[in-house]
């Protein structure tokens, strides 16, 4: 089977892609709106793009009818972010704040999250995601330039908190404990709990 992915309609390039290029970790991206409202949303076009400076990428596109998402409407006005990784726990919640709610209600005040606030950054953080990275935005690239349908997003990371109870050692994260999901096609989600070693050549 081929497909001409450029013919296709967006939503069916979208269709194809998301359920061949799978699993994908899930940004649960909590940000702060010019009039002070928390807006938090998932994710799945994410990844850690740089080490140096510690940078993620998260590419937030448009809601049905061509409005622009709170988290990018948000991103742009105060420049800051706080990027949460997703466990099996909190699939569920995760999956309810996908919702599209007016953007003076806050997901996280709906579905009763409870937060701290954010020590580099004036955004919440949720308390119990394993991991959140609290970032500053670096830049927003519209994609693509002729007709921009999604907006990239590069967030450097300021500070991450990471669970005590997801750690091995002093040095390393223990994959079990921390037991992340991933997206896939449809209304398929993944686990992190099957796994195999490889060591790379030298």
């Amino acid at each position: 089977m081929q497909l001409d992915l450029a013919g296709l309609s967006a939503e069916e390039a979208y269709r194809w892609l998301t359920a061949t290029v799978t699993p994908r970790p899930i940004a649960w991206v909590s940000s702060v709106s010019a009039a002070g409202v928390a807006n938090l949303a998932p994710f799945s076009f994410f990844q850690v793009i740089c080490d140096q400076p510690p940078t993620l990428m998260v590419n937030v596109g448009l809601n049905p009818g061509g409005r622009l998402k709170d988290t990018l409407v948000n991103a742009r006005e105060t420049g800051q972010l706080v990027i949460h990784l997703v466990n099996a726990a909190m699939a569920p919640v995760m999956n309810e704040t996908a919702a599209t709610l007016p953007p003076e209600v806050s997901e996280i005040e709906v579905n009763g999250l409870e937060t701290v606030p954010g020590t580099r950054v004036a955004v919440p953080r949720l308390l119990q995601a394993p991991v959140a990275f609290e970032c500053e935005v670096e830049s927003i690239t519209p994609y693509p330039a002729e007709s921009p349908r999604h907006f990239l997003i590069f967030a450097r990371v300021l500070l991450a908190h990471i669970d005590d109870a997801v750690m091995a050692d002093e040095r390393h994260v223990d994959p079990e404990k921390l037991d992340l999901v991933g997206r896939m096609g449809g209304l398929w989600y993944s686990t992190t709990r099957d796994r195999f070693p490889m060591k790379r050549p030298p």
